[in-house]
Protein backbone atom coordinates (compact mmCIF):
# COMPACT_ATOMS: atom_id res chain seq x y z
CA UNK A 1 0.00 0.00 0.00
CA UNK A 2 1.08 3.61 -1.00
CA UNK A 3 1.18 5.21 2.12
CA UNK A 4 -0.11 8.89 0.96
CA UNK A 5 -0.58 12.56 3.05
CA UNK A 6 -2.21 15.46 2.59
CA UNK A 7 -0.81 19.31 3.02
CA UNK A 8 -3.83 21.44 3.11
CA UNK A 9 -6.56 19.41 3.65
CA UNK A 10 -9.55 21.83 4.00
CA UNK A 11 -9.73 23.21 0.68
CA UNK A 12 -11.55 22.10 -2.23
CA UNK A 13 -8.70 19.97 -3.58
CA UNK A 14 -7.78 18.53 -0.60
CA UNK A 15 -10.79 17.46 0.57
CA UNK A 16 -11.30 15.93 -3.06
CA UNK A 17 -8.16 14.01 -2.54
CA UNK A 18 -9.61 12.72 0.17
CA UNK A 19 -12.95 11.46 -1.52
CA UNK A 20 -10.67 10.09 -4.36
CA UNK A 21 -8.17 8.56 -2.60
CA UNK A 22 -10.46 7.00 0.41
CA UNK A 23 -11.72 4.27 -2.60
CA UNK A 24 -8.45 3.37 -4.04
CA UNK A 25 -7.19 0.18 -3.84
CA UNK A 26 -3.77 0.47 -3.12
CA UNK A 27 -3.49 3.48 -1.00
CA UNK A 28 -3.79 4.51 2.69
CA UNK A 29 -4.33 8.06 4.01
CA UNK A 30 -1.75 8.13 6.78
CA UNK A 31 -2.10 12.36 7.23
CA UNK A 32 -4.40 15.22 7.04
CA UNK A 33 -2.70 18.52 7.90
CA UNK A 34 -4.09 22.23 7.74
CA UNK A 35 -2.07 25.45 8.53
CA UNK A 36 -4.98 26.35 10.60
CA UNK A 37 -6.52 25.28 13.82
CA UNK A 38 -6.56 21.28 14.18
CA UNK A 39 -9.74 19.48 13.72
CA UNK A 40 -11.05 16.04 15.61
CA UNK A 41 -12.11 15.18 11.96
CA UNK A 42 -12.61 16.31 8.79
CA UNK A 43 -15.94 16.24 9.38
CA UNK A 44 -16.02 19.35 11.35
CA UNK A 45 -15.04 21.23 8.25
CA UNK A 46 -16.97 19.07 5.14
CA UNK A 47 -19.90 17.74 6.77
CA UNK A 48 -20.42 15.41 4.13
CA UNK A 49 -16.68 13.52 5.20
CA UNK A 50 -19.06 12.02 8.51
CA UNK A 51 -18.04 8.60 9.22
CA UNK A 52 -15.95 8.34 6.29
CA UNK A 53 -12.10 8.10 7.84
CA UNK A 54 -11.30 8.73 11.66
CA UNK A 55 -8.73 10.93 10.76
CA UNK A 56 -8.09 13.66 12.42
CA UNK A 57 -6.61 17.18 10.50
CA UNK A 58 -4.41 18.67 12.55
CA UNK A 59 -2.42 21.79 12.01
CA UNK A 60 1.09 21.64 10.38
CA UNK A 61 3.51 21.86 12.56
CA UNK A 62 6.47 19.71 11.66
CA UNK A 63 7.09 18.55 8.07
CA UNK A 64 9.44 15.58 9.53
CA UNK A 65 6.86 14.10 11.54
CA UNK A 66 4.56 14.28 8.30
CA UNK A 67 7.25 12.81 5.77
CA UNK A 68 7.88 9.84 8.19
CA UNK A 69 4.35 8.42 7.86
CA UNK A 70 4.07 8.77 3.92
CA UNK A 71 5.39 7.40 1.04
CA UNK A 72 3.55 10.40 -1.22
CA UNK A 73 2.80 14.26 -0.30
CA UNK A 74 0.30 16.00 -1.86
CA UNK A 75 0.37 20.35 -1.35
CA UNK A 76 -2.82 21.36 -1.90
CA UNK A 77 -2.12 24.82 -0.53
CA UNK A 78 -2.50 27.95 -2.11
CA UNK A 79 0.37 29.26 -4.05
CA UNK A 80 3.45 30.86 -2.86
CA UNK A 81 2.49 29.18 0.76
CA UNK A 82 4.43 26.03 0.60
CA UNK A 83 7.63 26.71 -1.22
CA UNK A 84 9.49 26.28 2.05
CA UNK A 85 7.58 22.43 3.12
CA UNK A 86 7.96 21.27 -0.38
CA UNK A 87 11.54 21.87 0.03
CA UNK A 88 12.01 19.92 3.07
CA UNK A 89 9.62 16.80 2.34
CA UNK A 90 12.17 16.73 -1.01
CA UNK A 91 15.15 16.51 0.82
CA UNK A 92 13.65 14.14 3.34
CA UNK A 93 13.35 11.86 -0.04
CA UNK A 94 9.38 11.57 -0.93
CA UNK A 95 7.66 11.94 -3.43
CA UNK A 96 5.56 14.82 -3.49
CA UNK A 97 2.78 16.33 -6.05
CA UNK A 98 2.11 20.08 -6.01
CA UNK A 99 -1.41 21.19 -6.81
CA UNK A 100 0.07 24.83 -6.76
CA UNK A 101 1.31 27.10 -9.50
CA UNK A 102 4.40 27.10 -7.68
CA UNK A 103 6.39 24.30 -9.61
CA UNK A 104 4.76 24.85 -13.21
CA UNK A 105 6.32 27.22 -14.87
CA UNK A 106 10.39 26.90 -15.84
CA UNK A 107 11.22 30.08 -15.73
CA UNK A 108 11.80 31.88 -12.33
CA UNK A 109 11.33 35.38 -14.13
CA UNK A 110 8.19 34.42 -15.50
CA UNK A 111 6.96 33.01 -12.32
CA UNK A 112 8.06 36.10 -10.12
CA UNK A 113 5.98 38.32 -13.02
CA UNK A 114 2.72 36.36 -13.17
CA UNK A 115 3.03 35.78 -9.37
CA UNK A 116 4.20 39.02 -8.07
CA UNK A 117 6.87 37.39 -5.65
CA UNK A 118 10.35 35.77 -5.89
CA UNK A 119 10.66 32.15 -6.23
CA UNK A 120 13.25 31.32 -3.33
CA UNK A 121 14.34 27.61 -4.70
CA UNK A 122 14.39 28.30 -8.49
CA UNK A 123 16.95 25.25 -8.37
CA UNK A 124 13.91 23.07 -8.20
CA UNK A 125 11.88 24.43 -11.26
CA UNK A 126 14.24 22.50 -13.59
CA UNK A 127 13.30 19.32 -11.42
CA UNK A 128 9.90 19.10 -10.84
CA UNK A 129 7.85 17.38 -14.18
CA UNK A 130 5.18 18.89 -15.33
CA UNK A 131 2.36 16.46 -14.33
CA UNK A 132 0.18 16.20 -17.96
CA UNK A 133 0.27 12.82 -18.00
CA UNK A 134 -0.99 12.48 -21.19
CA UNK A 135 1.94 14.44 -22.42
CA UNK A 136 4.61 13.41 -19.74
CA UNK A 137 3.90 9.86 -18.86
CA UNK A 138 7.61 8.72 -18.84
CA UNK A 139 8.95 11.92 -17.31
CA UNK A 140 6.56 11.40 -14.58
CA UNK A 141 7.15 7.57 -13.72
CA UNK A 142 10.74 8.82 -12.69
CA UNK A 143 9.85 12.35 -10.86
CA UNK A 144 9.98 13.46 -7.30
CA UNK A 145 8.56 16.63 -7.76
CA UNK A 146 5.58 17.05 -10.05
CA UNK A 147 3.99 20.31 -10.56
CA UNK A 148 -0.10 19.29 -11.18
CA UNK A 149 -1.39 21.96 -13.67
CA UNK A 150 -3.81 24.00 -13.26
CA UNK A 151 -7.42 23.86 -14.43
CA UNK A 152 -8.10 26.21 -17.32
CA UNK A 153 -4.37 25.14 -18.77
CA UNK A 154 -5.09 21.08 -18.35
CA UNK A 155 -8.32 21.73 -20.90
CA UNK A 156 -6.85 24.12 -23.32
CA UNK A 157 -3.76 22.13 -23.72
CA UNK A 158 -5.37 18.76 -24.25
CA UNK A 159 -7.26 20.67 -26.63
CA UNK A 160 -4.98 21.59 -28.57
CA UNK A 161 -1.54 19.58 -28.21
CA UNK A 162 -2.16 17.14 -31.26
CA UNK A 163 -2.61 19.74 -33.94
CA UNK A 164 0.40 22.15 -32.57
CA UNK A 165 2.68 18.79 -32.26
CA UNK A 166 1.80 17.82 -35.42
CA UNK A 167 2.02 21.24 -36.70
CA UNK A 168 -1.14 21.30 -38.61
CA UNK A 169 -2.32 24.65 -37.32
CA UNK A 170 -0.74 28.65 -37.45
CA UNK A 171 0.26 29.36 -34.09
CA UNK A 172 0.19 33.00 -34.41
CA UNK A 173 -3.23 33.67 -33.20
CA UNK A 174 -4.81 31.06 -30.95
CA UNK A 175 -7.88 32.06 -29.18
CA UNK A 176 -8.80 30.19 -25.94
CA UNK A 177 -12.56 30.88 -24.54
CA UNK A 178 -12.96 29.42 -20.80
CA UNK A 179 -16.10 29.02 -18.92
CA UNK A 180 -15.56 27.95 -15.37
CA UNK A 181 -17.67 26.90 -12.28
CA UNK A 182 -17.36 29.20 -9.13
CA UNK A 183 -15.07 26.11 -7.20
CA UNK A 184 -12.45 27.31 -9.63
CA UNK A 185 -12.16 30.47 -6.84
CA UNK A 186 -11.50 27.79 -4.20
CA UNK A 187 -13.46 28.15 -1.02
CA UNK A 188 -12.07 31.34 1.12
CA UNK A 189 -14.32 34.23 1.12
CA UNK A 190 -14.52 36.36 -2.45
CA UNK A 191 -17.50 38.86 -3.41
CA UNK A 192 -17.03 37.59 -6.84
CA UNK A 193 -18.07 34.25 -5.50
CA UNK A 194 -21.33 34.50 -3.50
CA UNK A 195 -24.52 33.56 -4.92
CA UNK A 196 -25.97 36.40 -5.40
CA UNK A 197 -22.72 37.73 -7.89
CA UNK A 198 -22.75 34.07 -9.90
CA UNK A 199 -25.84 33.59 -9.99
CA UNK A 200 -27.97 34.51 -13.00
CA UNK A 201 -24.99 36.04 -14.71
CA UNK A 202 -21.68 35.16 -16.88
CA UNK A 203 -18.60 37.17 -15.84
CA UNK A 204 -15.20 37.47 -18.18
CA UNK A 205 -12.66 38.16 -15.92
CA UNK A 206 -8.91 38.99 -16.44
CA UNK A 207 -8.98 38.52 -19.95
CA UNK A 208 -5.17 38.28 -20.99
CA UNK A 209 -3.40 38.82 -17.53
CA UNK A 210 -4.92 35.75 -16.01
CA UNK A 211 -2.17 33.70 -14.40
CA UNK A 212 -2.63 30.21 -16.44
CA UNK A 213 -1.75 31.73 -19.58
CA UNK A 214 2.17 31.51 -19.27
CA UNK A 215 1.60 28.15 -18.27
CA UNK A 216 -0.58 27.63 -21.53
CA UNK A 217 2.11 29.02 -23.42
CA UNK A 218 4.87 26.90 -22.28
CA UNK A 219 3.11 23.77 -22.60
CA UNK A 220 1.68 24.44 -26.37
CA UNK A 221 5.30 25.96 -27.36
CA UNK A 222 7.50 23.38 -29.13
CA UNK A 223 10.16 25.07 -30.20
CA UNK A 224 11.27 28.39 -28.99
CA UNK A 225 11.71 29.47 -32.61
CA UNK A 226 7.93 28.70 -32.77
CA UNK A 227 6.39 30.66 -29.55
CA UNK A 228 2.84 30.24 -29.87
CA UNK A 229 0.39 33.26 -29.37
CA UNK A 230 -2.29 32.41 -27.10
CA UNK A 231 -5.69 35.48 -26.41
CA UNK A 232 -6.94 34.15 -23.11
CA UNK A 233 -10.33 35.05 -22.25
CA UNK A 234 -11.31 33.25 -18.86
CA UNK A 235 -15.16 33.73 -17.71
CA UNK A 236 -17.21 32.54 -14.45
CA UNK A 237 -20.49 31.06 -15.07
CA UNK A 238 -23.05 29.57 -12.49
CA UNK A 239 -22.19 25.99 -12.14
CA UNK A 240 -19.97 24.81 -8.84
CA UNK A 241 -18.08 22.40 -11.42
CA UNK A 242 -16.81 22.00 -14.84
CA UNK A 243 -14.47 24.06 -17.43
CA UNK A 244 -15.83 24.67 -21.00
CA UNK A 245 -12.96 25.33 -23.03
CA UNK A 246 -13.37 26.61 -26.82
CA UNK A 247 -10.19 27.65 -28.84
CA UNK A 248 -9.88 28.73 -32.05
CA UNK A 249 -7.13 27.75 -34.09
CA UNK A 250 -6.38 28.99 -38.29
CA UNK A 251 -4.83 25.54 -40.15
CA UNK A 252 -1.79 25.38 -42.15
CA UNK A 253 -2.80 25.01 -46.14
CA UNK A 254 -4.19 21.31 -46.51
CA UNK A 255 -3.83 19.88 -43.11
CA UNK A 256 -7.09 19.59 -41.53
CA UNK A 257 -8.24 16.34 -43.62
CA UNK A 258 -7.59 13.64 -40.54
CA UNK A 259 -7.76 15.69 -37.89
CA UNK A 260 -10.28 13.25 -35.94
CA UNK A 261 -7.38 10.52 -36.98
CA UNK A 262 -4.48 12.60 -35.78
CA UNK A 263 -6.63 12.99 -31.70
CA UNK A 264 -7.45 9.43 -31.81
CA UNK A 265 -3.85 8.14 -32.68
CA UNK A 266 -2.23 11.08 -30.09
CA UNK A 267 -4.37 10.09 -27.56
CA UNK A 268 -4.46 6.16 -28.17
CA UNK A 269 -2.88 5.37 -24.57
CA UNK A 270 -4.57 8.35 -22.60
CA UNK A 271 -7.89 6.37 -21.20
CA UNK A 272 -9.51 9.34 -19.58
CA UNK A 273 -9.46 11.41 -23.03
CA UNK A 274 -12.68 10.94 -24.74
CA UNK A 275 -12.82 11.98 -28.21
CA UNK A 276 -16.06 12.47 -29.18
CA UNK A 277 -18.13 11.50 -32.39
CA UNK A 278 -17.80 13.96 -35.48
CA UNK A 279 -20.82 16.79 -34.89
CA UNK A 280 -20.62 16.00 -30.69
CA UNK A 281 -20.17 18.73 -28.56
CA UNK A 282 -18.46 17.76 -25.00
CA UNK A 283 -20.70 19.25 -21.88
CA UNK A 284 -19.25 20.23 -18.66
CA UNK A 285 -22.43 17.98 -17.24
CA UNK A 286 -20.89 14.99 -18.95
CA UNK A 287 -17.74 14.88 -17.38
CA UNK A 288 -19.01 15.85 -13.70
CA UNK A 289 -17.21 14.12 -10.78
CA UNK A 290 -15.04 11.99 -13.10
CA UNK A 291 -11.54 12.29 -14.62
CA UNK A 292 -12.47 12.18 -17.99
CA UNK A 293 -11.72 15.18 -20.61
CA UNK A 294 -14.27 14.97 -23.24
CA UNK A 295 -13.18 17.00 -26.63
CA UNK A 296 -14.96 17.63 -29.73
CA UNK A 297 -14.08 18.86 -33.23
CA UNK A 298 -15.38 21.12 -35.29
CA UNK A 299 -13.20 21.79 -38.88
CA UNK A 300 -14.28 24.61 -40.97
CA UNK A 301 -12.50 23.76 -44.56
CA UNK A 302 -13.74 27.08 -45.92
CA UNK A 303 -12.44 28.91 -43.15
CA UNK A 304 -9.03 26.90 -42.93
CA UNK A 305 -10.19 26.48 -38.94
CA UNK A 306 -10.89 24.38 -36.28
CA UNK A 307 -12.73 24.79 -33.08
CA UNK A 308 -11.65 22.61 -30.53
CA UNK A 309 -14.11 21.85 -27.20
CA UNK A 310 -12.80 20.54 -24.25
CA UNK A 311 -14.99 19.42 -20.85
CA UNK A 312 -13.46 18.59 -17.77
CA UNK A 313 -14.45 18.41 -13.74
CA UNK A 314 -12.06 21.66 -12.40
CA UNK A 315 -11.65 19.75 -9.33
CA UNK A 316 -11.14 16.30 -10.64
CA UNK A 317 -9.03 16.14 -14.12
CA UNK A 318 -8.39 19.77 -13.55
CA UNK A 319 -6.71 19.42 -10.14
CA UNK A 320 -7.43 16.26 -7.47
CA UNK A 321 -8.41 13.59 -10.07
CA UNK A 322 -4.98 14.38 -12.19
CA UNK A 323 -3.16 14.04 -9.08
CA UNK A 324 -4.11 10.82 -8.20
CA UNK A 325 -3.48 10.00 -11.80
CA UNK A 326 0.37 11.25 -11.64
CA UNK A 327 0.28 9.59 -8.59
CA UNK A 328 -0.25 6.33 -10.30
CA UNK A 329 2.56 6.78 -12.55
CA UNK A 330 5.01 7.55 -10.37
CA UNK A 331 4.61 4.42 -8.08
CA UNK A 332 4.29 2.48 -10.87
CA UNK A 333 0.75 1.43 -10.19
CA UNK A 334 -2.06 1.14 -12.87
CA UNK A 335 -2.62 4.35 -14.02
CA UNK A 336 -6.49 4.46 -13.81
CA UNK A 337 -6.43 2.70 -10.18
CA UNK A 338 -8.70 4.76 -7.72
CA UNK A 339 -10.22 7.00 -10.66
CA UNK A 340 -12.38 4.46 -12.86
CA UNK A 341 -15.75 6.22 -11.28
CA UNK A 342 -18.12 7.06 -13.85
CA UNK A 343 -19.89 11.17 -13.99
CA UNK A 344 -22.56 11.73 -12.73
CA UNK A 345 -25.54 12.40 -14.50
CA UNK A 346 -27.63 14.10 -13.89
Amino acid sequence: MIKVAIVGATGYTGVELIRILLNHPDVEIVSLTRKGESLSNISEAFPHMYNQTALPCNTLKNPEQVAEKADVIFMALPHCSGLDITNQFLKLGKIVIDLSADFRLKDADIYEKWYKTKHVYPELLKEAVYGLPEIYKSDIKKAKLIANPGCYPTGAILALKPLIANKMVKTGSIIVDSKSGASGAGRSLNQKSLFSEVNENIAPYNINTHRHLPEMIQELTVTESSAVQVAFAPHLIPVTRGILSTTYVSVQDNKSANVFDTYKDFYKESPFIRILPEGTAPQTKHVYGSNYCDIGIFPNKEAHQIIIISAIDNLVKGASGQAVQNMNIACGLEETAGLNFTPVFP
